[in-house]
Order: structure tokens, then sequence, then C-alpha cells
């Protein structure tokens, strides 16, 4: 396929990946029947769209150095140790051949500093919460801190990590919720889905001007804490775990759960960006759907592995 041919597929495809695709996606009732199953597809969509966008630049500006891909990378390197360039070669193609290197080391970079930026954090966070909070009943991974507020969240880690909560959080739950929240927590350190949500937001920080970042980033958050719901509801009915989310989550009393339930509700707790994530949830868990059938999901993995697939395809038979 000639480079010129092959660039232009892959900017085809970044194209969709980058707006209608995802759009839909994101407005789609599905993924919250089977969430597990459409996180799949959205780090296909992220994988995919990156690759897409630095091959159809790199590939746009190898058009002067040949037809093939490898011919062309090549003439790339005999060109650079001659210090010239083919007669045909435009002001466009180097800025593309630059845009591409460019913004694949910065995604890398940015890629690299997130991790490495969050593991510190949460090395200096362990250290304040062994200072700070007692251990639950003797239960090893288990912190709990003197604070009023109802609190819980994971502290992930390859040497260490914690479960917090607080007294607040004792205070206000039952042994139920109290068991519906620890198995949700720990569904986020079993899962590591803490890699899933940096990967998302380097992306996001290293593309802020992207719009459809900031949207996948903020649907796999939600499709995250599904997914651990889905694992606490293994350990307590679903009313039970509605009931935990509403009250850690929005430090209101069960009645909230009566507005979430119909769907339809003009609360503030509803709209309020803070608290995005707990309505869907929480709707989810008292309006009970069906996952999706095994042909969708079937349906669903064979789209993103061609997803994730397609432009390495594309580059290859350049």
């Amino acid at each position: 396929m000639p480079v010129i041919i092959s660039a232009a597929l892959l900017g085809v495809i970044a194209v969709i990946l980058a707006w209608p695709f995802p759009l839909v996606l994101a407005r789609s009732d599905w993924p919250a029947r089977s969430p597990d199953v459409a996180l799949v597809l959205w780090q296909a969509i992220a994988l995919s769209g990156g690759m897409s966008m630095i091959g159809s630049l790199l590939l746009y500006g190898l058009v002067p150095f040949g037809n093939a891909l490898l011919q062309s990378v090549i003439a790339l390197g005999d060109s650079l140790r001659s210090g010239t360039l083919p007669a045909d070669t435009s002001f466009t193609h180097v800025l593309a051949l630059g845009a591409a290197i460019l913004l694949s080391t910065h995604l890398l970079l940015n890629l690299f500093a997130t991790f490495v930026r969050a593991e510190r954090q949460r090395r200096r966070h362990y250290t304040l919460i062994a200072l700070l909070s007692d251990p639950l009943n003797g239960q090893p991974g288990m912190r709990v801190i003197d604070h009023p507020a109802p609190v819980a969240y994971c502290l992930p880690g390859a040497g260490h990590s914690a479960t917090v909560l607080s007294k607040g959080l004792l205070r206000l739950l039952d042994a139920d919720q109290v068991r519906a929240v620890i198995a949700h927590e720990r569904a986020h350190l079993v899962q590591q889905h803490h890699l899933v949500l940096l990967a998302f937001k380097s992306w996001h920080s290293a593309l802020p001007w992207f719009p459809i970042a900031n949207r996948a980033e903020n649907a796999v958050a939600l499709l995250v804490e599904m997914i651990a719901d889905d694992r606490a509801r293994r350990d307590v009915d679903d009313r039970t775990l509605a009931t935990a989310i509403a009250l850690v989550g929005l430090g209101q009393q069960p009645e909230v759960l009566a507005a979430a339930s119909d769907g339809e509700s003009d609360e503030p707790w509803i709209s309020s960006p803070e608290r995005a994530l707990v309505a869907p949830r929480v709707y989810r868990l008292m309006n009970q759907a069906l996952p999706l059938s095994r042909l969708a999901t079937m349906a669903v993995f064979v789209t993103a592995i061609a997803l994730a697939l397609a432009p390495a395809i594309v580059l290859l038979r350049a």
C-alpha cells in the first residue's frame, strides 16, 4: 500500500476515534450494563487513536522519501546523514515528521512523569496514614482515621497497599454497608484500577485541548467504580450497596435513593460535578439491567481487537 494512502487511512481512523466514535460510546446506555466490557473498548479507542494520529503524521512526513515505509525510513536516514532532502520535500512534510516525533515523545514522557508523580504522592500519603491511623480490628491492610466525615478510599502500591476508612463512616454505616464499602475498595486494589486511571489521566494532561481525552477520562473513572461495585455485589445486596454509596458519596440519608431510582430528579446532588460518579451508580443498582448478551459482548471484544490492531496493520502494509 502506498505511503500516502496509508497516511490518509490512518488519518481517517484518528478522526473517527477522536470524535464521533467516543461521543456515541459516552452517550450510550449499554456500558453501565457491562462496564468491564466497555472499559476494554475505551482502552482500545485510546490506544488505536493515539497510534493512528502519530502514524498518520509519520507516514505523511515520509512521503517524499519513498512509496513504502521501510524504504522511506532508510531514505530518511540517508538524507539525515548526507544533510540533504529530496527535491519534492515540502514544509508540511517536515512539519508532519517533527509533529509525529514530538507528539510521541510528549505522550511517553508525560505517561512516565504521571506514574512517577503518583507513586511519590502515594508513598507520602501511605507514610502519613501509617502515622495518623489505627488498624481496623487487627485486619491487615485496613486503617481507620479519626475524621467525622464518611471517607473510604484505597492506597494501591506494589510494596504496600491499604484500605482507609474514617470513624465518621464507621459511625454512619451499619455492618453490611461497611462490608460493601470494604469489598468495593478491595476490588480496586486487586484489579489494579489505578493503573488504568493513571493512563487516561496522563492522556488528558498531555492533551488538555483534546476534547475526547477529558470525556474518556471521566467515562473510564465511572466504569471503574461500577466494576468495583459489581465485585461488592457478591457480598451484599444491591440496595445495601446503593445506600452505602449514597451515604458515603453524598453525605445524605437513604431517602435520596427514591429520587435516584426514578432516574428523574431535580435535586442538586444529581447534577453536582463532585458527585457525578455517585448518581449513575446508585441509579444502576436500584434499576437492575441485564448485562450484555454473549453475542453482544463478543461483538464488542472483536471491535476492540480490530481497533487495537488496525493502526499496526496499516503501518506494516505501508
